[in-house]
């Protein structure tokens, strides 16, 4: 277990509003710049983040605007498979089937098709997150909206099993799909804010491995998530989640197999001023324990994100030639923001304090893009 994990462990049992030490309010916050909704139509600019404690009932009004949209334009219909006895050729004849029982005696036929039906995953998926959402929202008249709108889209017909968030991760939108696209997304978000706040109930929880990893990798999202957004209008490039290359020169036949690959989880590039920051995310203390002083950083983060920025060098790209590097942990109660400049790459060491307001959590991810100078030494 990390050491952000074991500090939620030890938190008092009788406080309310928390995963361990971490007030549910900010995984809220986390999960909204981790969110395809923070990205869609300009919604990470009207302010939602400025009231975490008010996130459900915001984004809860959210969907079931965009779910009245969609009952007013009529909602997506989409195909599904069926197997039936019936009277008339539809689809392909199932032979097997109409010779076994003798069906084309009594004037029928084993039949497979493909039916429109509104009763699709995608809105199941919606009228499960309105009724998930309803729970925890504190406006009433947000809850019943919710409700009600979940009981009519039962009645319309969308009466199924919701689907899972891996089901639909294979749910693809058209050209035409644009309003389905924002919809789902607010209904996504909807579904992830319950998720804290059901597991919580009234009692400080620990932070076993299970939600150590779904917080690690929710950390890791909402930090791509909120530079996408906060950064772009300005001038900066936002890529997550990509790949380099190592500057091989010969190799054995082998080595293609057992080579690691270098993954980065977020790049900002600024062209016009000539900057690139390359981000890794950590989910453990910035700091760990050494053999000849009480603090070190981690030697092998420390060599990770060497390689990411010195393995790029010479290859003809002027951004790489001079990158920095952020590494940035999450942190409860503390602030650490260190820098040296290593063989001509600014390597930043920096947590992010998750027990912070809303205002001075944004705060520090701003501070992380602008340049520091660290104190030279002297000749």
């Amino acid at each position: 277990m990390s050491a952000v994990a074991e500090q939620v462990d030890s938190a008092s049992a009788s406080a309310e509003g928390f995963i361990g030490r971490i007030p549910v309010r900010n995984l809220w916050l986390l999960m909204l710049y981790a969110s395809d909704l923070f990205r869609t139509r300009g919604i990470g600019k009207v302010g939602l983040e400025d009231s975490p404690d008010d996130l459900p009932d915001l984004v809860a009004e959210i969907l079931a605007h965009a779910v009245e949209v969609r009952q007013h334009r009529r909602l997506s219909l989409g195909y599904r498979s069926r197997d039936a006895v019936i009277n008339r050729v539809r689809g392909r004849i199932d032979v097997l089937t109409t010779e076994r029982h003798q069906l084309l005696d009594r004037g029928l036929v084993a039949c497979r098709f493909d039916e429109l039906t509104i009763d699709t995953p995608r809105n199941r998926f919606v009228r499960a997150a309105l009724e998930s959402v309803s729970r925890i929202v504190q406006r009433k008249d947000i809850a019943h909206r919710c409700r009600s709108l979940a009981s009519g889209m039962k009645a319309m017909g969308v009466s199924g099993e919701a689907p899972t968030r891996a089901q639909m991760s294979t749910d693809r939108f058209g050209r035409n799909d644009a309003d389905d696209r924002f919809m789902v997304a607010a209904a996504k978000l909807a579904f992830d804010l319950a998720l804290p706040t059901e597991a919580s109930g009234t009692n400080v929880l620990s932070l076993p491995d299970r939600e150590a990893t779904w917080v690690r990798r929710l950390f890791e999202r909402a930090v791509g998530g909120f530079y996408d957004v906060v950064l772009s209008p300005h001038g900066w490039r936002v890529m997550c989640g990509g790949t380099m290359g190592w500057q091989i020169e010969l190799k054995t036949a082998g080595i293609d197999k057992i080579l690691p690959t270098m993954r980065t989880d977020v790049v900002l590039d600024h062209p016009s001023t000539g900057r690139r920051i390359v981000i890794d995310t950590k989910f453990t203390s910035i700091v760990t324990s050494g053999w000849y002083r009480e603090e070190t950083l981690r030697s092998g983060y420390v060599y990770q994100i060497y390689a990411y920025l010195r393995s790029q060098v010479g290859r003809g790209d002027a951004l790489a030639d001079c990158a920095s590097g952020l590494l940035l942990h999450p942190a409860i109660g503390q602030t650490v923001d260190e820098a040296a400049v290593i063989q001509g790459h600014r390597i930043r060491f920096a947590t992010v304090d998750l027990t912070a307001s809303t205002a001075d959590i944004r705060s520090q991810l701003l501070r992380l893009c602008e340049p520091i100078q660290p104190v030279t030494t002297g000749t």
